[in-house]
């Protein structure tokens, strides 16, 4: 019963910091699954569990989170068809041509993209306000899709979901505001998150049983993490999400390096 309740405390954890900064939370709950637990003297989970636990608890997170951003009207539904639907297409290309060139390179490459993606985070879109709405949002459907096409052919070559560098391009590249690239990134990753999770179940790599701790508390935390979302100054949403990149950077970086 200890490893469902430490299961349930990094789910508390990885939901709030999902719903607050709109994204999966992969990138933070899969090397806490790896090291918690056995820090804490329990038996060490295999990586094919820890996926899976991870694929359902981005899950979870990507509905609860964008239900509450969708009811501060920060969910634009044209900007995740436009994104959702280039980086389902260029992550299946990625992820079919990733035989044919060295992983290292290409975890090198995508470790600099989320470091320069971190950078970005520091720079503000134009109009950057407190209180955007989705149904007033014009941007460019070009760039849109640009910038989700690269983030899922990268992220499909290397094997890494890579959401979170998405909302860096949003605000820098497609110059959307912070709250709407939030919002809408968890809508956006959703239909990728659901995809990962059917192929997981249908080929029984999923641990049911430890779910349930998971779906018990991120969908709550998810939620109370979209609220305080609202709740934070863009500026210091920008701030935590800059730190948040940059040590996913780091870590898919030490991963090409071997360590």
């Amino acid at each position: 019963m200890e490893i469902f309740a430490i299961i349930g405390g990094l789910g508390l954890a990885c939901g709030f910091v999902s719903g607050l900064i709109g994204i999966g939370g992969g990138i933070i709950m899969a090397p806490l699954l790896l090291f918690v637990p056995q820090c804490l003297g329990q038996p060490p989970l295999d990586m094919q569990t820890v996926a899976g636990l991870t694929i359902i608890q981005g899950l979870a997170a990507c509905v609860s989170g964008a239900v509450i951003h969708r009811r501060f009207h920060v969910v634009s539904k044209e900007l995740t068809l436009w994104m959702g639907g280039a980086i389902f297409v260029a992550a299946l290309a990625g992820g079919a041509g990733a035989k044919f060139l060295s992983n290292h390179v290409l975890l090198l490459v995508f470790g600099g993209m989320a470091l320069a993606a971190s950078i970005l985070m520091l720079r503000p879109p134009p109009d950057d306000r407190e209180h955007p709405r989705a149904e007033d949002l014009v941007f460019s459907r070009l760039r849109a899709a640009a910038a989700a096409a690269a983030v899922g052919f990268f992220g499909g070559l290397v094997g890494q979901g890579g959401s979170f560098i998405l909302i860096p391009l949003m605000t820098a590249f497609v110059g959307i505001p912070t709250r709407i690239a939030i919002g809408s990134n968890l809508a956006i990753i959703l239909f990728s998150s659901a995809a990962a999770a059917a192929g997981k179940a249908a080929t029984g790599q999923i641990a049911w049983p430890l779910t349930i701790p998971i779906m018990v508390t991120v969908i709550p935390a998810a939620a109370l993490g979209g609220v305080a979302s609202h709740r934070m100054p863009v500026r210091r949403l920008r701030q935590f999400l800059a730190v948040i990149i940059a040590a996913a950077a780091v870590k898919i970086l030490l991963s090409a390096l071997g360590k």
